[in-house]
C-alpha cells in the first residue's frame, strides 16, 4: 500500500465535493487544505507519492525530500512549477495529469467567442450602469455571427482541437500555428504561421503550454500584426501574453478585446488595469473547475499513480 499525500487538496475540492476513494484505494491518503514549504518537508516525510496542485517545488525544497518519495503528481497539466532536473537528480518520477478539463476549457474558449460575438458582457454592463439605450434605440454595440468568421488557435493540441471541433459545428474557418503541424482532412481547418494566423484571424485562442519559446509568445509586435477588430483568448497560461503589452493594445485600440481565463500573475492585483476596461473580460482560472472536470482529476491521478506501482508508468513528465 502506498503512502500517499495531497498537499493542497482543497485547491481542486475547494467545495467538498469530490469523492477521493479512487486514491484511497490505493494506499494511505492524506489531504491537507494547503501546505507552505516549511509544512511541505514535514508532510512528506515517509511519503512514497506526492500531489500537488500549482505549488512551487523548486530546487531547494525537492534536494530535501526524504528517500521514500519516488513519484510527485501535479494535479494538473502543466508542470512548469517543479524543478524536474532536481526531481531527476533524487531519483523521483514527475507525471501530470493531461486532458482532464479539455471540455471545461474548450466550453469556457467558445463562451467567451460567443459572448464577444453578441456583446453579451458589453451590454450587461451598460444595464449595470443604467444606460438602456440599447432597449429604446438601436443596437449600438457590434453583434456579429461567428458563422465563416476566422478562428486562429496557437496550439493544437488535445484542448486546441475540442475547441476547433466546436468551432467548425458553428461554421467557422480554422487556422492553426503548433510546432508540430498536422494536416488536416477538413478543408476549413489550415495549419499556418504564426504571422499568418494573426494577420487573418477574427479570435486567437491560446492552447500551448508555457515554455521559453512561448512565454509572451503574444507580445507588442504580434499584437500588432492582429486585425484590430480581432479578439485574443487565453485559458491556458497566463505568461503566454505580455500584460503590459496587452493593456497598452487595448487602451489605443490596436485590438478590439481580450478574453483572460489566466492572468500574469495570478491572482491578479486589485488595481490591474483589466479590470476596468469595457474590452476586456476576466475569469478567475476556472476553465478546469468543472465538477465534472475536477472528479475525471482525481480518478485520473489514481490511474497514475496505480499504473507507477505496478511498474508501467504514464504520463510521465521528467
Amino acid at each position: 500500500m502506498e503512502r500517499i499525500v495531497f498537499l493542497n487538496a482543497t485547491k481542486i475540492d475547494f467545495d467538498s465535493n469530490l469523492d477521493f476513494s479512487s486514491l484511497r484505494d490505493l494506499g494511505i491518503l492524506t489531504n491537507y487544505v494547503e501546505s507552505n514549504d516549511k509544512e511541505i518537508l514535514e508532510r512528506v516525510q515517509d511519503q512514497n507519492i506526492v500531489i500537488t496542485k500549482e505549488i512551487p517545488l523548486g530546487k531547494e525544497l525537492i534536494e530535501q525530500f526524504p528517500p521514500s518519495v519516488k513519484l510527485i503528481c501535479e494535479a494538473g497539466t502543466g508542470f512548469n512549477n517543479i524543478d524536474l532536473e532536481a526531481a531527476a537528480n533524487k531519483g523521483i518520477a514527475v507525471c501530470n495529469v493531461p486532458g482532464y478539463s479539455t471540455e471545461g476549457v474548450a466550453q469556457l474558449a467558445i463562451t467567451y467567442i460567443l459572448n464577444f460575438a453578441s456583446s453579451m458582457i458589453k451590454q450587461q454592463r451598460m444595464i449595470q450602469q443604467d444606460n438602456y439605450s440599447n432597449f429604446t434605440e438601436y443596437l449600438k454595440v457590434p453583434h456579429f455571427e461567428v458563422q465563416e468568421k476566422y478562428l486562429g488557435i496557437i496550439g493544437a493540441g488535445t484542448i486546441g482541437m475540442q475547441v476547433i471541433k466546436t468551432a467548425r459545428a458553428l461554421g467557422m474557418n480554422v487556422l492553426t500555428y503548433d510546432p508540430t503541424p498536422r494536416q488536416f482532412e477538413d478543408s476549413k481547418i489550415q495549419a499556418v504561421t504564426l504571422e499568418e494566423l494573426l494577420q487573418k484571424s477574427d479570435f486567437i485562442s491560446l492552447h500551448c503550454p508555457l515554455t521559453a519559446g512561448t512565454r509572451h509568445i503574444i507580445n507588442k509586435d504580434t499584437l500588432k500584426l492582429m486585425k484590430p477588430t480581432a479578439f485574443i483568448i487565453n485559458t491556458s497560461r497566463g505568461p503566454l501574453i505580455n500584460e503590459t503589452d496587452l493593456i497598452e493594445a487595448l487602451q489605443n485600440g490596436v485590438i478590439a478585446g481580450a478574453g483572460l481565463d489566466v492572468q500574469d500573475p495570478e491572482p491578479p492585483s486589485l488595481d490591474n488595469p483589466l479590470f476596468k476596461m469595457d474590452n476586456a473580460v476576466l475569469t478567475p482560472h476556472i476553465g478546469w473547475r468543472c465538477i465534472e472536470s475536477r472528479q475525471r482529476l482525481v480518478e485520473l491521478l489514481s490511474k497514475n499513480i496505480e499504473a507507477f506501482a505496478n511498474g508501467n508508468p504514464i504520463n510521465i513528465v521528467g
